[in-house]
């Protein structure tokens, strides 16, 4: 029988909710080893992709990778190039054979489709990614946003810090956002899957107590890809871009799922909540030369 799109973790938590029958005839039918041709023209057409992957250590980072228009090209449709790397400051650093998530997304369309696979090659200009699951995503709780680009500011001026608990500064950037994204991964069958993933709300959806993170689940497309990678794997890394000054918050930690229970429903429209607990931490200043206005 051919191998299911989806692995235990997914199918558990669709089980979960009463919709593995479904859920399996539509992956089979969305999720895909190679993009469509209208996947490639639209990763064609973005200024900056966001990424995920997994350090030595095993802690999950998510990233974001800038460049003009054009940067992200695919030279055949089971493969895609990526014209940028990493920064020296940024905790995500990509070997060959890598397992990596790739999101493109347009805020000011709301489009966004993504790619699971593995780096077949990473030069001194960029990388290449085969792909091993391409599909869309739907639109939902994609704040409207338009691009820009700034001057990146003199290196000298934007040093990284790390800690490993949250300041004033991180709580405030987390507390006011509306948008963030988390990456995460299984290792199934002597193979490491990572997966990055869009989650959004209205400011501060994102309850912080110390070093944790609340986090509520809202209604989706049931795929379950992060819950599912979190239920087998409790471990996330979160991007928090401010998108004012191209600041970038990188967080990695430890999480648990709430499917039920009481404090379910002290947020307003949540389904489960899941929480991160902080272990890592990146503030990386004015790293991004993209700036965003909100769109009404």
């Amino acid at each position: 029988m051919e191998r299911s799109p989806w692995h235990a973790g997914e199918q558990r938590l669709q089980a979960h909710v009463g919709v593995a029958e479904r859920m399996e005839a539509f992956g089979r039918k969305v999720i895909r080893s190679e993009m469509p041709d209208q996947h490639r023209q639209f990763y064609r057409q973005l200024p900056f992709m966001l990424l995920g992957a997994v350090d030595a250590e095993g802690n999950p980072w998510a990233s974001i990778l800038e460049g003009p228009p054009g940067f992200a090209h695919s030279p055949e449709p089971a493969s895609l190039q990526l014209d940028s790397l990493p920064s020296a400051d940024d905790p995500v650093q990509l070997q060959v054979g890598a397992a990596i998530g790739l999101l493109g997304i347009e805020l000011h369309t709301r489009r966004r489709n993504r790619i699971n696979g593995r780096t077949s090659e990473v030069g001194a200009h960029g990388l290449s990614v085969t792909v091993d699951q391409a599909f869309g995503n739907c639109p939902k709780y994609i704040q409207l946003r338009q691009f820009h680009s700034v001057p990146l500011a003199d290196p000298s001026t934007r040093i990284a810090q790390r800690f490993n608990a949250l300041d004033d500064a991180a709580t405030a950037m987390i507390r006011s956002a509306d948008t963030f994204f988390v990456a995460s991964y299984v290792d199934v069958d002597n193979s490491r899957a990572v997966d990055i993933s869009h989650r959004g709300g209205q400011a501060g959806f994102v309850r912080v107590e110390g070093n944790c993170l609340t986090i509520p689940d809202f209604a989706g497309n049931q795929h379950f890809n992060t819950l599912g990678n979190l239920l087998l794997n409790p471990r996330a890394g979160l991007l928090f871009i401010d998108f004012t000054t191209g600041d970038l918050l990188q967080l990695s930690g430890s999480t648990e799922l709430l499917l039920d229970g009481p404090q379910v429903e002290t947020f307003q429209g949540a389904e489960r909540l899941w929480k991160l607990h902080v272990q890592q931490a990146v503030h990386r200043p004015a790293a991004l030369a993209l700036r965003w206005r909100q769109m009404s």
